[in-house]
């Protein structure tokens, strides 16, 4: 079975097609298409190719199925003995791709 490992976001990703990922918020339509080329490792079933820092001319597709907002989150700060606390939540921008095909 062949996979790939994808960086976006800040973030790698172990993907093959078919896959279904949320990732962080790419400006993308929902039903468009999109290609990463950064790349880091790819196994194609038979060999495994890794890039220093990325596999030259390997790219991944994708497709965009949706933009939602991700679960709560919550950032707690405190400090002991000094009656301090702050609580902020947030829920982070999320999008859901859908990988269609890797190359290279």
């Amino acid at each position: 079975m062949a996979y790939a490992v994808i960086k976006t976001g800040g973030k790698q990703y172990r993907v093959a097609a078919g896959d279904k990922i949320d990732v962080e918020k790419l400006d993308l339509e929902v039903d468009s298409d999109t290609t990463f080329d950064q790349v880091l490792m790819v196994n194609d079933g038979s060999s495994i190719r890794i890039g220093s820092p990325v596999v030259d001319g390997a790219t991944v597709t994708a497709k965009v199925l949706d933009q939602f907002r991700g679960p709560k989150g919550v950032a707690f700060k405190f400090k002991r003995r000094k009656g301090f606390h702050k609580t902020k939540g947030f829920r982070r921008h999320m999008t859901k791709l859908e990988i269609t095909s890797i190359n290279g």
